[in-house]
């Protein structure tokens, strides 16, 4: 039976993959400069691999961000080893955002300086969200 990764690890992994994305940066590019192979970086990227501090921190440099970024957004629930699994749940893990689409969405997004306009589009997500919820039970809401 395969061990399942650490939901800290694949958080951390994902929110690798996701400033790599936004720069640009391929794994290849990135496992050159830190001395390892594109393999082991889609290994942390996935979570399946631990990144240490010292490694962590080289990552940091290499992206341009802090080593607080990559646990940004990580649910305040994950203390223990696999909180939320037990009820066969999977912990959080943004992976919308590191497609191309939910890159192209976020990027563009955040060009919106309104924030009354960005609210209403939150807003319209989760009517959208929510309609697609209740097609797939069956409970078609009348309104739409």
């Amino acid at each position: 039976m395969a061990k399942e990764p650490n939901p800290i690890d694949q958080h951390v992994g994902s929110r690798v993959r996701l400033r790599r994305v936004m720069l640009g940066m391929s794994q290849e590019k990135l496992g050159n400069a830190l001395g390892v192979t594109f393999q082991q970086v889609q290994k942390y990227e996935k979570g399946t691999n631990r990144i240490g501090a010292s490694r962590l921190q080289a990552i940091s440099k290499l992206l341009d961000a802090p080593p607080s970024y990559f646990f940004e957004g990580a649910p305040a629930a994950m203390v223990g080893p696999n909180p939320g699994l037990e009820n066969g749940l999977r912990p959080y893990i943004p992976d919308m955002v590191t497609t191309a689409e939910g890159l192209q969405l976020n990027r563009a997004f955040a060009k919106i300086r309104d924030p009354k306009v960005r609210r209403r589009i939150v807003d319209l997500v989760f009517q959208v969200a929510e309609s697609e919820a209740h097609w797939s039970t069956g409970e078609r809401e009348s309104t739409l």
